[in-house]
């Protein structure tokens, strides 16, 4: 025993760790089994360990070097995909009977994020000192929030950790879905009209000036069009830093603004949700996440109460926010989850009625899931009929901008042409 507790204590020491989390990457070439040349890389700490592991895959190394990282690319983010990827493949290693120990080395050998490999790795070593899979998840509140390590609990409690797994992996994967449809509609109109904006600067800067000084030889008046556009381009050739300087301030503004102030950030979600089109799919991705969230925690074992509490967090708008936190104190009081939906005034009545069903024939997570596959659905189909929708409305404005200043400095020309 004492030689036991002290082997959890090297895993667990710092140095211990600091020596799982250095692995570099190494390029090796070598021999399989057949005799065949083979080649690639491998994540390792050093040269003999991972001659190891290509011997345990039936590879004989025949050249192992250190990968140089001067002109390397920079090591990858860790993004919500790639804990859905690893949540992913430890459910299906657990369910395959791999102890848990192993799955964490053969995802870490697998993954091409060093970041990733690392994380993984510390996660392995806590839980290899004797620590629960959803304690060892908590010591990085990063990747994994509060609704993530209390499913993981409740599925190592009930000792259904694996299929628990793999509906968080389900839960994560059609949410990072449903955000990235979103920022695609959002992505698309506002970097062409910044890209249109900037086309119409250079043009005002560096245009327009050259039309000024052939016109200015005219000896004739101009049309009010192309004075109004010479006049906004001697404005921002005077006085394009200090136009320069109050974007970047606004935008520095509106940043520190909503990261220190819930005020405004509240009041960002209430007018995001009533602006005209792009309000009614935040509405909808709102619903399919609540759905989609109490769905999953409640066929987790979770509580209806406790539940509620999670899928506040995870609301991701504050109207939803309070409608969920009043739902929660009228379920505490007695009252059934689809009445208190219904006097919120903020789910829409197909939610409130499914909820109902659910909850009289026993499936209320069954109900959840088929709403959050139906507003996810429509989400997509807002989403596509928004860029239809966008494409004839950006060609518009980038008409107005380019073609309006190149009209203006025609405009004299063809006047001068009419006189002749």
């Amino acid at each position: 025993m004492a030689q036991q507790a002290a082997v959890k204590r090297k895993l667990a020491s710092p140095k211990t760790k600091a020596k799982v989390d250095k692995t570099v990457p190494f390029k090796w070439e070598g021999k399989d089994r057949k005799g065949t040349k083979v080649a690639g890389e491998l994540q390792g700490l050093n040269v003999a360990l991972v001659k190891a592991q290509l011997r345990k895959q039936g590879i004989l190394a025949t050249k192992v070097t250190k990968k140089s990282t001067l002109f390397g690319t920079r090591a990858k983010k860790i993004k919500p995909l790639d804990i859905a990827f690893f949540t992913r493949q430890l459910s299906t290693m657990m369910a395959a009977g791999v102890p848990i120990i192993q799955s964490f080395d053969i995802i870490a050998e697998g993954t091409e994020n060093p970041n990733l490999q690392k994380l993984i790795n510390e996660i392995k070593a806590d839980v290899a000192a004797g620590n629960t899979l959803a304690d060892s998840l908590r010591a990085h509140p990063k990747y994994f929030d509060d609704l993530f390590c209390n499913l993981v609990e409740s599925g190592e409690q009930s000792g259904k950790l694996e299929s628990l797994l793999s509906r968080i992996a389900t839960y994560k994967e059609k949410t990072e879905a449903l955000k990235a449809k979103i920022k695609k509609a959002m992505t698309y109109p506002i970097a062409v009209v910044v890209v249109a904006i900037i086309v119409t600067a250079i043009l005002l800067l560096k245009v327009v000036p050259q039309f000024q000084m052939v016109f200015s030889s005219f000896g004739a008046n101009l049309p009010a069009f192309t004075l109004w556009v010479m006049g906004i381009s001697e404005w921002l050739q005077a006085w394009w830093f200090i136009a320069l300087v109050v974007i970047i301030v606004i935008g520095y503004a509106y940043t520190q603004a909503h990261v220190r102030s819930k005020k405004f950030r509240d009041a960002e979600d209430r007018a995001l949700l009533k602006a005209p089109v792009v309000g009614d799919i935040v509405y909808k991705a709102a619903v399919a996440r609540y759905a989609r969230t109490l769905s999953t925690t409640f066929a987790a074992g979770v509580p209806l109460v406790e539940a509620l509490d999670s899928v506040a967090g995870a609301a991701g708008n504050v109207v939803f926010y309070n409608a969920i936190m009043q739902i929660k104190e009228d379920v505490s009081a007695g009252s059934q989850l689809n009445f208190s939906m219904r006097t919120t005034n903020v789910f829409p009545s197909m939610a409130v009625q499914m909820a109902g069903i659910g909850e009289e024939s026993g499936n209320l997570d069954g109900m959840l899931e088929k709403v959050a596959d139906y507003y996810e659905s429509e989400v997509d189909n807002a989403v596509d009929n928004l860029t239809t929708l966008l494409e004839p409305i950006i060609m518009v404005v980038l008409g107005v901008l380019v073609g309006g200043l190149i009209i203006a400095m025609y405009l004299p020309i063809f006047q001068l042409g009419n006189v002749v």
